[in-house]
């Protein structure tokens, strides 16, 4: 057997437009029913959800069925956890708060065996390799990696030219809800200032021939950031549409329950 080919990455470069969903519910049956549903990618939420390694291999394995590819947001971009999540079999990241170059440049690293990278070779224990029944697992692993670094500050903007600049950086993600916060605007992901600044990054992105992304779960939004280049579009999430969903059906019984609203905006 062979070392599966990545089509997220080929898609990331070569800037397709692609429509990914976020999954933050910590189920197999939940990961079956977004995987079956049509995205080009699943995002396995280690940042905000409660996942751990067991966890996320176990979504690896469910959604392996299906015709989707699996990108996983680690809580953070530490070198050890990045080389666990490869032997698991992740082969695309998406690396939450990425602010300098020099943490890109480590995140890229930690990706790939030496001497491109720090990888640590543990391939009988890793699931990647097929517990080394894939052939040539070495010679072709580290193309196949994907690395997304997720922007979501002020600083991170200061500093987008420097990290586009990364070789083996993919594609750079804009996270609109910390961006905001970090701009003042918190809870409000699509103040105008906000927007501008997103759009500004999109530009920027797609200019230095990177995939660039944006969380919009509004039609609305989409097509906004579409129309300034983005082509990497997380349009849904998980737990916001089973809440939405069992809200609406609520609200059809007991109206009085529609004065219950957010005031958080995406």
């Amino acid at each position: 057997m062979e070392t599966p080919k990545n089509s997220f990455k080929q898609k990331a470069l070569a800037q397709e437009t692609s429509y990914g969903i976020w999954n933050g519910l910590v189920d197999t049956v939940t990961a079956e029913i977004i995987a079956g549903a049509g995205f080009d990618w699943i995002l396995v939420d280690g940042e905000h959800a409660p996942f751990d390694l067991r966890t996320i291999q176990l979504q690896l394995q469910t959604i392996a069925a299906y015709n989707v590819q699996v990108v996983v947001r680690p809580p953070v971009g530490d070198t050890v956890l990045i080389k666990q999540l490869m032997d698991i079999g992740v082969q695309s990241l998406l690396v939450p708060m990425v602010e300098t170059a020099a943490q890109a440049t480590q995140l890229v690293k930690a990706m790939r065996y030496p001497p491109e990278g720090v990888r640590g070779v543990g391939t009988a224990l890793a699931r990647a390799s097929k517990w080394n029944r894939t052939n040539n697992y070495f010679r072709d692993a580290n193309n196949e990696m994907c690395l997304i670094c997720q922007i979501e500050s002020v600083e991170g903007i200061k500093n987008l030219d420097a990290i586009l600049a990364v070789e083996g950086v993919d594609g750079v993600f804009i996270g609109p809800a910390d961006l905001g916060a970090s701009m003042g605007y918190l809870g409000k992901p699509s103040h105008p200032d906000v927007k501008a600044a997103v759009v500004k990054a999109i530009k920027t992105i797609i200019a230095a021939g990177k995939t660039a992304g944006t969380l919009a779960v509004n039609q609305e939004l989409v097509n906004f950031y579409k129309n300034a280049g983005a082509n990497m579009f997380g349009v849904g999430v998980d737990t916001l549409l089973m809440a939405k969903a069992t809200k609406e059906l609520a609200e059809l019984y007991k109206p009085e329950l529609k004065n219950n609203q957010s005031n958080t905006k995406y």
